[in-house]
């Protein structure tokens, strides 16, 4: 049976879209206390989503549930109107928590990124197995294996770097003689910006590194293998 993939978009709509929508223009048409009630229906969306998902995927994975809990602190912090350094904290906190799992996996008999990609749902490990008991390089794959996963950790420890900078200009001091409507009308602002500014000047650099770690990654199956990586990859049919 065919498996239910997930839809990118749909995730990209409700994660980022929507909650940016809403933080920026909500509060404008949701009356009294309408930045605060913005700020509850914005994060309501990517957390019912992630619930959801956790409920029809069965995701389980540490990456996933950090980053829903640093949702949860994201909305508390807001409810609570905390500013500035806080907020910067925590958007450096959570991918450098990640990125030290991460780089504590590699010294593990489970290095992180073999059980990301070198999997039975992704490639034909028995395959593998093989090729490398039969060419005597089985120690060699797992060093190799352990060295793409701390360069993984890199990644992440990057996207902290990036997350503090980002969000210490972006959650500037608002000031405290403002009506507290229009604080949370700034602060709601300065969360959507986060939101949608955080996608784009991350993701794209991480993307690019995680084409060179895959990139390793995949070098090294064909160095100790002999096989390329199409040919080791499962079927998606099988």
């Amino acid at each position: 049976m065919q498996k239910t993939q997930k839809n990118p978009f749909n995730e990209l709509i409700i994660n980022i879209v929507l909650p940016t929508l809403i933080l920026n223009k909500g509060g404008a048409y949701l009356g009294s206390g309408g930045a605060t009630k913005a700020l509850i229906i914005a994060l309501a969306f990517p957390a019912v989503y992630a619930v959801y998902d956790f409920v029809r995927f069965k995701n389980k994975n540490l990456i996933s549930i950090l980053g829903f809990v640093s949702l949860l602190f994201t909305g508390g912090f807001g409810l609570l109107q905390l500013e500035g350094q806080w907020f910067a904290i925590k958007e450096a906190a959570f991918p450098l928590i990640i990125g030290l799992v991460v780089l504590v996996s590699a010294y593990t008999a489970k290095p992180l990124i073999g059980m990301l990609i070198y999997n039975d749902a992704i490639m034909q490990t028995d395959k593998v197995k093989d090729a490398l008991e039969t060419r005597g390089t089985m120690k060699e794959f797992d060093s190799h294996l352990k060295k793409s996963t701390i360069f993984f950790s890199f990644s992440f420890f990057f996207s902290a770097l990036l997350n503090y900078i980002l969000a210490v200009r972006i959650f500037t001091e608002i000031p405290l003689d403002l009506p507290a409507d229009e604080r949370s009308e700034i602060l709601n602002q300065q969360i959507a910006d986060m939101t949608w500014l955080g996608y784009v000047v991350i993701l794209v650099p991480s993307m690019i590194i995680m084409g060179a770690i895959l990139w390793h990654l995949f070098s090294g199956i064909k160095k100790y293998t002999g096989y390329s990586f199409n040919d080791v990859l499962k079927d998606a049919k099988s």
